[in-house]
């Protein structure tokens, strides 16, 4: 009897037996009804489906409906039922492996996609990242001059083969030419000098038009530093589009027009974006990672190390800066993947060699002088204007950017970028230190002075051993001094402009500037000062004590931490990127003092501020919950507001639940066992009733409006004449978060960040009464600290 039904659940069969034994079988079968009535309908209903024999019944959890358990744009993830899926998943290939040899070859292949996806995502980040390098040093230049023998060559390559070049002036030669030369014939007088001011400003308004116009044009996600949105994306949210491969292509030619232009910003923090758009790319090739998002983060967190590996040629440094700044959810293995991923990228970047120097580090220092420990002090100093300068900026740069979110400004961005490019065009080429590159004038205030140094930081009297200041250091002070305070104000309004810009380069060079000029000062004090006590027996004269370049290392770390607040990985990238190694102790005091200045001002660095100002679903792992509140007051509904929208397992109908999910807009509804007794049972999610509805409508035979929807194990019995049921347990989550009404808020808020949630119950005496989303807690959060809880986005 019955026995060509698949889907008929056990328990009738047991029911069956029983029957059976109690010889009634042929007086009850006719009265025993299937799951819920379906037999007499289907029975009634054969004859319209030409005999073709009885429909069967769906059940999501045996047939797995496609689109269930996916998510919307600008959702969160579930990391508990993504980190369950997976291990299923593990659980079944690992049981597999025992019975066959291919299973065990599947197993094999499984376990090492994640390593060879690693390999990937270094060779694609490090390979892009050298191209980056190249196209930009040569863009930058193409704004002075021309090569003859190639315009494809930058200044540097095409003065490499000429015989001409002196020590004096190493860049000067035949076959480069200034536009000036080219356009009037020389290259001295008023004349020429107002020709290549003006095909400076050409190329920078060029440059920045074409980047601008091509992130407006065809991927809007492709501008600022992509830092901020990639800390949100790994804490779980779901920004679709933002990794990907129009992302990664206009991201990659606009990062260079950009970084050409002249405007005040850096490659590093868009380099971060376009390696993880790389490792999102490359997910897909991999069934493991494509259709789980928690091991999709996993493998960004990787790229995101990457991202700084190639930035600085600082592996390490790559591996820590996600660790300490960027991820959300970092576990050990994770840790060893970057690892392995920087290694490959950085080994990438080295082969490609985009600096020439055959080193992979962007700024190698020469000096290896000691420091001594009454330096200690002014390394200090620097911590404390790294602080202070990383508090200001942050306050004015939000500023800027609420304005032009909430003015007219926002409406123009091109123009934006235009003026601004103009600005710092106009304002940049009279003096030499703002005209060239950031990277440059980095290595330029880093490198210490020796005999064969043509640089005006180098105009002392004598060179040798003590080193009095001569008129050209003094011309070079002052115009460092204006630089400081151009950079300073520029890069204000700079950073958050529609087009990529990162800001580790302009604030490293606002700390390298102001580094020096303090260093240059020490040395002068010392020279004409060495009876001073401070002095005495360890600065004698004739001897070369105290190193300019050291103090701009210094100051650029400072600056560079109380901007990001950055202290671990910091100290690492400064160490690898110039190969100091005797200088970590002054690098950490300096670091470690700007941080806790800065945040005497404000606990937050720029990417959290932007985070804020954006309005992104981000609970920050760094900060405190310090009031006393309790579950009862953040949950909804509230006292005023109806009554919480829930399912009962059973006595709904198909129409009354798509009723509503229309009737609202909430991404989830818990399910109890009747509206009477309100007893949990557990969590739906919209986008999964909709799906499995729908699908059911198409795929299962009688399906209507007035089909009872069923989350129990057992259908209830059913009129005979009713249509059969749709059953959704297996959409439905059986264990959901749950916490007492009396749970303080603090611990709640602790479930969400450590499980990474995006909703939690809260029940009384196993009744529930109310639901708390990630939403509900940030806008709890706004409240308390006194801003508007109607700035968070996102659902």
């Amino acid at each position: 009897l019955h026995t060509d039904r698949k889907h008929h659940h056990q328990h009738y069969l047991h029911l069956y037996y029983w029957v059976k034994l109690l010889s009634l079988s042929f007086l009850v079968v006719p009265h025993f009804s299937l799951p819920g009535g379906y037999e007499e309908y289907s029975s009634s209903r054969a004859a319209g489906m030409n005999g073709n024999g009885p429909t069967k019944l769906v059940d999501p959890l045996e047939d797995p409906v496609p689109g269930v358990g996916t998510y919307e744009d600008f959702n969160t993830i579930d990391w508990v039922r993504e980190k369950s899926k997976d291990r299923d998943r593990h659980r079944e290939i690992t049981n597999k492996s025992r019975q066959s040899t291919v299973a065990l070859l599947h197993s094999v292949s499984d376990a090492f996609s994640g390593w060879l996806l690693m390999l990937l995502v270094g060779l694609m980040s490090g390979a892009l990242a050298g191209g980056i390098d190249i196209a930009a040093h040569w863009l930058t230049d193409m704004k002075g001059g021309v090569c003859l023998i190639g315009f494809w060559f930058n200044h540097e390559h095409c003065c490499w083969t000429s015989n001409e070049t002196t020590f004096q002036e190493r860049d000067r030669c035949p076959q480069w030419q200034s536009w000036a030369e080219l356009i009037t014939g020389t290259s001295e007088g008023a004349f020429a000098y107002i020709v290549n001011y003006l095909m400076y400003i050409f190329w920078a308004l060029l440059f920045s038009f074409l980047a601008v116009t091509l992130v407006r044009a065809f991927a809007p996600y492709a501008c600022g530093s992509g830092i901020p949105e990639i800390k949100t994306i790994l804490s779980g949210f779901i920004i679709r589009g933002y990794l990907g491969k129009w992302t990664l292509i206009i991201k990659t030619i606009t990062l260079v027009l950009a970084v050409s232009s002249g405007l005040s910003l850096g490659k590093e923090g868009p380099l971060v974006h376009v390696a993880c758009c790389c490792a999102n790319i490359l997910c897909h090739l991999f069934t493991k990672y494509r259709k789980n998002e928690a091991k999709r983060r996993e493998v960004l967190s990787a790229a995101a190390a990457v991202g700084v590996s190639v930035a600085f040629g600082a592996p390490i440094g790559g591996v820590l800066f996600s660790l300490e700044e960027v991820s959300y959810y970092f576990p050990l293995k994770t840790l060893w993947r970057s690892f392995f991923a920087a290694l490959v990228a950085a080994f990438t970047l080295r082969s490609i060699n985009p600096f020439g120097n055959s080193r992979l580090v962007l700024f190698y220092v020469e000096f290896h002088a000691p420091w001594h420990l009454v330096e200690l002090a002014p390394f200090i100093l620097l911590g404390i204007f790294g602080g202070l300068w990383g508090a200001l900026f942050i306050r004015a740069n939000i500023a800027w950017c609420r304005r032009r979110k909430s003015t007219r400004l926002g409406h123009y961005p091109v123009i934006e970028v235009l003026v601004v490019a103009a600005l710092t065009a106009v304002l940049a080429f009279p003096n030499s230190y703002t005209r060239m590159s950031g990277a440059e004038l980095i290595s330029e205030l880093f490198n210490d002075c020796s005999l064969l140094d043509s640089s005006q930081l180098c105009g002392y009297k004598q060179v040798c051993s003590d080193r009095p200041a001569g008129k050209g250091l003094y011309t070079a002070l002052w115009q460092l001094a204006l630089a400081l305070v151009f950079k300073m104000l520029i890069t204000v309004i700079t950073f958050g402009m529609k087009v990529p810009s990162g800001l580790f380069i302009p604030s490293m060079a606002i700390g390298a500037i102001a580094g020096r000029l303090l260093g240059v000062g020490m040395e002068q004090l010392a020279y004409y000062n060495h009876d001073w006590f401070i002095f005495k027996g360890w600065c004698s004269p004739g001897a070369d004590c105290i190193t300019p370049g050291l103090y701009a290392m210094v100051g650029a770390a400072a600056c560079l931490g109380g901007v990001t607040r950055m202290t671990v990985s910091l100290v690492v990238i400064m160490f690898e990127l110039t190969g100091g190694l005797e200088y970590i102790v002054p690098l950490m005091a300096a670091t470690m003092t700007s941080k806790w200045v800065a945040d005497a001002f404000g606990r937050e660095g720029i990417y959290e501020a932007h985070i804020r100002l954006n309005g992104y679903p981000f609970l920050e792992p760094k900060e405190e919950f310090e009031h006393s509140s309790l579950t009862v007051d953040v949950m909804r509904p509230r006292r005023s507001d109806p009554a919480l929208a829930v399912l009962t397992q059973e006595g709904m109908t198909v129409g009354e639940v798509e009723a509503l999910v229309e009737s609202t807009h909430y991404s989830g509804f818990p399910v109890v066992v009747s509206k009477e007794s309100q007893r949990l049972v557990g969590f739906a999610l919209r986008r999964d009733l909709l799906i499995s509805i729908d699908n059911a409508r198409k795929r299962q035979e009688g399906i209507v409006s007035a089909s009872q929807v069923v989350f129990t194990e057992h259908a209830p019995s059913q009129a005979p004449d009713a249509p059969p049921p749709l059953r959704l347990r297996g959409i439905m989550d059986l264990s959901p978060f749950t916490v007492t009404d009396h749970t303080p808020m603090d611990i709640t808020v602790d479930i969400f960040r450590k499980l990474g949630l995006r909703q939690c119950l809260v029940t009384h005496n196993g009744r529930l009464l109310g639901i708390i989303t990630k939403k509900d807690i940030l806008k709890h959060m706004a409240q308390i600290a006194n801003r508007d809880p109607d700035s968070i986005l996102f659902n």
